[in-house]
């Protein structure tokens, strides 16, 4: 156990986020999400949601400029309380985040540098963090 870490921030989750680069990206997805076929590095946090694994790992991951965080967006462009709940735990608004059609999302998904699944039952419960420069955070 460590102080002063937010609970949900697991080892191997904090040792891929500690490896990940200025401008490297982590999705955080939803349950429904293709998260094994599409990354070589998946961390499951089952019984989460994904505000809440996004709040987590905002205590230590400053957001890039913007568009910082990558929404995916619903069918019919709507946005949804999950993603309104999304943009308030990235600290972002709906100006600076970015909106992604589906299967676009899924192929901006395949370079992320780390998957996070979670518990999310919601659909369209996926958001992508691009990481910014530590110790230099605007947000």
């Amino acid at each position: 156990m460590l102080e002063g870490i937010h609970p949900l921030l697991t080892g191997e989750l904090l040792l891929h986020l500690d490896r990940m680069g200025h401008s490297d990206s982590v999705v955080v997805a939803d349950a429904h999400f293709p998260a094994w076929g599409l990354g070589d590095r998946v961390v499951d946090l089952p019984g989460t949601t994904t505000p809440d694994v996004v709040a987590a790992i905002r205590t230590v991951l400053p957001l890039d400029d913007a568009p910082g965080l990558d929404l995916m967006e619903s069918a019919d462009a709507e946005v949804l309380d999950v993603q309104r709940e999304l943009m308030t735990a990235a600290g972002t608004v709906e100006a600076t985040t970015r909106f992604v059609e589906r299967f676009a999302y899924y192929d901006v998904a395949k370079d992320a540098y780390l998957i996070v699944r979670t518990g999310e039952m919601r659909k369209y419960g996926n958001a992508l963090l691009r990481k910014g420069v530590v110790g230099h955070s605007s947000s």
